[in-house]
């Protein structure tokens, strides 16, 4: 078992949960699924002794349903069903069930207590851990939100077992990120590891040091006021392309599309902050080999360029990126002009064709 502070990486997730809520009533437990986790992933938990107490919503499955409406159903849910301030919320799913379960639990009677426990890879790795929450709004991604860290989270890689191929590498993304801002050992365990054939033992291991990677810079700045940015690596163009894809009506998995925006942003980081092109270059390729293509046209460009506009991370008109000057050397708040963007697309095409 591997412990960050609240979060538990472990193969006896049954004794964990059952200790952490066995404190509260057995009428203020509360669970929320979507529809694939209750259906994959609960049966897991058929052996912890008081799941049959939780009372139980399930809410639709996809990020399209990342919204005030899934939201306001777990508020419901929650007044319907009698909860307070000494309840506990219990969010089993991926990073759409963490984000919308939390965000509920942290406004519904200005908060009760949550847990979350991520199903998948890209949950575990990122969505569960720092506290963030929130919602879709306004074709924006998680424009709505508060940061509030959970009870407990409780990692498991079992759940892993029932994700495909895609959504499998979508998590791996925000592990690779992990690795390019903080630490070339983990960079190369992660090229190393046969995708194909995962071995779930030796897995746990590599999400143990991923999450202590983004746990520790969660810890020095909780509310991303400072160097938490170097979280938001592949972040600024990564959104914009979930955005667009989300606005074509043909949407990217998250991983998928922070993935291609590390590799825009890996070549800023060589304009901005003088990366070595040469490892600039090799790192992008592998990274459009494990994740295929994504096209845009020159056409697009001033759509991306907008919706960059409206990321979070920006001060007033500057669009700022987190950036690299070597692997694990960050440099936070850069400031890149339209046209070294537009050239940095230019080079997204270069690779997404090659």
């Amino acid at each position: 078992m591997t412990s960050q502070k609240s979060v538990v990486v472990t193969n006896k997730l049954e004794e964990v949960l059952s200790a952490t809520v066995s404190s509260f009533p057995d009428d203020k437990l509360f669970l929320v699924v979507d529809q694939n986790s209750d259906r994959f992933c609960l049966p897991l938990l058929c052996d912890v002794p008081c799941i049959e107490k939780f009372k139980k919503i399930v809410i639709p499955a996809g990020e399209e349903h990342k919204l005030l409406s899934s939201v306001e159903r777990i508020w419901l849910f929650l007044s319907r069903n009698g909860a307070d301030r000494k309840s506990v919320v219990v969010n089993l799913g991926g990073g759409m069930v963490t984000d919308l379960g939390s965000f509920a639990a942290s406004t519904f009677k200005r908060g009760v207590q949550f847990i979350n426990i991520p199903t998948t890879l890209l949950a575990q790795v990122d969505a569960s851990v720092g506290g963030k929450t929130g919602f879709n709004f306004n074709g924006l991604k998680n424009e709505i939100g508060v940061i509030n860290q959970p009870m407990q989270v409780i990692i498991d890689t079992r759940f892993l077992k029932t994700l495909d191929y895609d959504n499998f590498i979508s998590g791996y993304a925000e592990m690779i990120k992990h690795g390019l801002i903080h630490s070339q050992d983990h960079l190369a365990e992660l090229r190393k590891f046969d995708l194909n054939q995962p071995d779930y033992n030796e897995l746990q291991g590599m999400i143990s040091r991923s999450v202590i990677i983004k746990s520790y810079f969660v810890e020095k700045d909780p509310n991303e006021k400072n160097i938490r940015k170097a979280l938001n690596f592949g972040h600024t163009v990564g959104h914009a392309f979930e955005s667009f894809s989300l606005k074509k009506l043909h949407p990217l998995l998250h991983g998928h599309a922070v993935a291609f925006g590390m590799i825009a942003e890996l070549y800023l980081s060589h304009l901005h902050c003088g990366f070595a092109d040469g490892i600039m270059h090799h790192l992008a390729v592998w990274i459009k080999t494990v994740y295929g293509n994504f096209d845009i046209s020159t056409n697009d460009y001033e759509a991306l360029f907008e919706l960059m506009g409206h990321d979070k991370k920006n001060e007033g008109k500057r669009i700022n990126f987190t950036l690299l000057t070597s692997v694990g050397e960050v440099e936070i708040n850069r400031n890149c002009s339209k046209k070294q963007i537009f050239e940095a697309l230019d080079y997204f095409r270069e690779i997404n064709n090659g």
